[in-house]
């Protein structure tokens, strides 16, 4: 730290604080603020200087100190009205993050300190404690990495498989990955070799940005395990690194590239970690409240669209830039392969006005020529009004599509009139998606995520059991669709043991068997359970974590078969929809939908609520230029009933039907010839492949 310090005038781009190899450029956004102070700090965290930005260009404030080197602490203390009718909540007794800031000493200490006003009494009133003892510190980083020959895999999005995992969770109990529960273990070797069995493309990591523990959990004892509560659009968590270096996020990515293996980031940019207007002032509102956030006629109170106690204005254009200088950021800087955006309709909405897939965040960040070569994911619900939006997003936009999830629960759980709905989910969810040019890969198909009961639970309890969440066994989904199958949990009854075992693989061959892009939740492929907490974004424990000690060994090979037989058949990957039209290269239809007797599903069939067995015989789709990969036919049998007998349809001269997934075997994987009429067991799933015979 230089004892001295003089600050000169530095420019107003790009924003955080940025080091040239000489000294720091510090940029920072505010439209209402008066003064704007830089305060920097030792390296035991004591502040030693507080430096008022000396220049203001449009609504950057902005200075540039020579000799200052990456490891400077620093934070900000902004002034400005007081005055939460207007929007304003400015208290330079508060020291701020910077929203740029690259990395985080730590997290907040939960201290009367953070919040703008005195608890005592409310959020009119105004607070003179000092929040700096309890605050991180954001730290200047050199920005260089050597990446080396580091190529991303850029996975066709037809070819993609997507593995959805919590950093710690994954490892934190993983026998061999070190270290656990960091970055760095996640792509330790024994992961590698794990992802590299199953045969998955990307890892789509629940919120590595930094986040805040909120103070209900703290007060409960628990803590934020998901981290949908951002506090940095920037920084890596800090709980995540072994040490303080962001460059091992770096060498994680690098190290899964060379596995081939994508990074998918889930962003939360529709809210951040600061709450109601009795939440704590540590960032973006001490900075500027009024522009950051969507705020009520009454601008002392916040639109709350997240369900979280505020949203985050995308409208303002300095809103939209950040979003969007972070998101390049991961791309550019860190490497990353794709985004899934939680609460992705709350981005999409103009003001007061609902949801518009022609909204600013749409349009920039389909012009973006950077964000053009990643993947782009939306969760597109939130709590407002008009919330729910499932296939209205523009593309190149993907979308996580829960009611293929429910179909897929409630057939296989037996459930009365529910063949239609499966027959439209195996396709792509062409209602929900087959318009504006969008291919059948727009539906990231799952049948289970981090927010649910995991698969084993899905077939082992009838209800939620979330009592360690300390809410009463109130939160989390109320319809999960699931079935214990005859006894709530666990069971010694080799019966109801072998009956989930095929539920799950049921399930999991649906998944892999489906149109669009097949979504799998990290620990589903070991049998991993959560002992029927069905919301366990407080349990950073046991509950939350993967149970590696006793290993499903048979199921992920079963796994990782559906996942071989997915990328060896371009049928099942298509991104034509098929609608059973009729293909030029052979006249004949690319889609029939067959009773078991052999004849074509009828308007009675489709409406026969007892039904529970669906035959689809699918082709490459109509219009398919010839280029493109060619199969004669793929048959498929869901089967959720009683045992039956299957006429398969008849074979052209020179071909016949080979068996090649059979879901009552416990591998799944099977090499049977077949022709006329087959056996399909009960609660069996069935995929024949129509091959030139030897």
């Amino acid at each position: 730290m230089m004892s001295n310090v003089t600050i000169s005038a530095g420019r107003a781009a790009p924003l955080g604080a940025v080091f040239d190899g000489e000294g720091v450029n510090f940029a920072v956004f505010s439209a209402h603020a008066t003064r704007m102070v830089l305060c920097l700090f030792s390296a035991d965290g004591r502040e030693t200087h507080r430096i008022p930005l000396p220049e203001r260009d449009g609504d950057v404030w902005h200075g540039y100190i020579a000799g200052l080197r990456p490891g400077q602490l620093y934070g900000y203390r902004a002034h400005g009205p007081y005055a939460p009718h207007e929007g304003h909540r400015f208290n330079p007794n508060k020291l701020l993050i910077d929203p740029y800031a690259r990395r985080l000493t730590g997290h907040p200490t939960w201290h009367d300190a953070l919040y703008g006003y005195d608890i005592a009494r409310d959020d009119l009133s105004f607070s003179t404690l000092d929040s700096a003892p309890w605050m991180p510190r954001s730290v200047v980083v050199d920005p260089s990495f050597s990446w080396g020959s580091d190529r991303p895999p850029e996975t066709p999005i037809e070819e993609s498989v997507i593995y959805e995992a919590h950093v710690k969770g994954l490892t934190r109990l993983h026998p061999a990955a070190s270290p656990k529960g960091r970055f760095l273990g996640l792509a330790s070797d024994p992961m590698l070799e794990h992802y590299t069995k199953l045969g998955i493309t990307a890892v789509e990591l629940l919120p590595v940005h930094a986040f805040v523990d909120d103070k209900f959990l703290h007060d409960k004892g628990l803590t934020n395990y998901w981290g949908y509560q951002t506090l940095g659009f920037f920084a890596p968590d800090p709980r995540y690194l072994a040490g303080d270096d962001i460059s091992e996020f770096q060498q994680m990515v690098a190290r899964l590239h060379s596995a081939g293996i994508e990074v998918i980031l889930d962003v939360v940019y529709n809210h951040t970690c600061e709450g109601t207007e009795l939440g704590p002032t540590l960032a973006f509102r001490g900075l500027d409240n009024a522009s950051y956030y969507r705020l009520a006629e009454d601008r002392r109170f916040y639109i709350n669209d997240t369900g979280t106690g505020n949203t985050v204005n995308v409208d303002h254009p300095m809103v939209l830039r950040m979003i969007m200088d972070s998101l390049r950021y991961w791309v550019e800087v860190m490497h990353v392969d794709g985004f899934r955006f939680d609460l992705c309709a709350t981005l999409g909405r103009r003001g007061n006005e609902g949801f518009d897939p022609g909204a600013a965040f749409f349009d920039a960040v389909r012009q973006d020529p950077t964000l053009a070569r990643v993947k782009l994911i939306a969760e597109p619900w939130d709590i407002g009004p008009g919330g729910y939006q499932l296939g209205a997003f523009p593309p190149p936009f993907l979308e996580w599509n829960d009611r293929f999830r429910d179909a897929v629960r409630q057939y296989w759980r037996g459930d009365a009139g529910q063949v239609p709905r499966l027959a439209d989910r195996i396709t792509g969810s062409a209602q929900q998606f087959d318009h504006s040019g969008r291919p059948a890969t727009s539906s990231v198909n799952l049948i289970t995520a981090h927010d649910g009961f995991t698969l084993t639970d899905v077939v082992s309890y009838d209800t939620r059991h979330n009592h360690a969440n300390g809410e009463g066994n109130r939160d989390g989904h109320g319809a999960n669709y699931s079935d214990n199958l005859g006894v709530e949990g666990p069971t010694a009854d080799p019966a109801i043991r072998a009956a989930r075992a095929r539920r799950k693989r049921n399930m999991l061959a649906t998944l892999l068997l489906s149109q669009g892009v097949p979504m799998l939740l990290a620990g589903d492929e070991i049998g991993n359970t959560q002992s029927g907490n069905n919301n366990a974004y407080a349990q950073d424990n046991e509950i939350g974590w993967i149970g590696w000690e006793g290993a499903d060994d048979a199921l992920t090979e079963a796994v990782a078969a559906l996942i071989a037989f997915r990328r060896a058949h371009p049928i099942l990957r298509q991104k034509r929809f098929l609608h059973a039209r009729e293909r030029a290269v052979d006249g004949l239809p690319d889609l029939f939908w067959w009773r078991e007797d052999g004849a074509e599903m009828t308007d009675a069939d489709w409406h026969d609520d007892t039904r529970r067995l669906l035959c689809v015989e699918k082709r490459t789709a109509a219009g398919t230029p010839p280029y493109a990969a060619l199969e004669t036919a793929i048959f498929l049998v869901f089967n959720a009933g009683e045992a039956a007998t299957v006429t398969l349809p008849p074979a052209p001269s020179g071909m016949g039907w080979v068996a090649r997934i059979d879901t009552s075997e416990d591998a799944v994987a099977v090499d049977r010839p077949a022709a006329g009429r087959i056996a399909c067991p009960a609660d069996c799933g069935l995929a024949l492949v129509l091959e030139a015979q030897a």
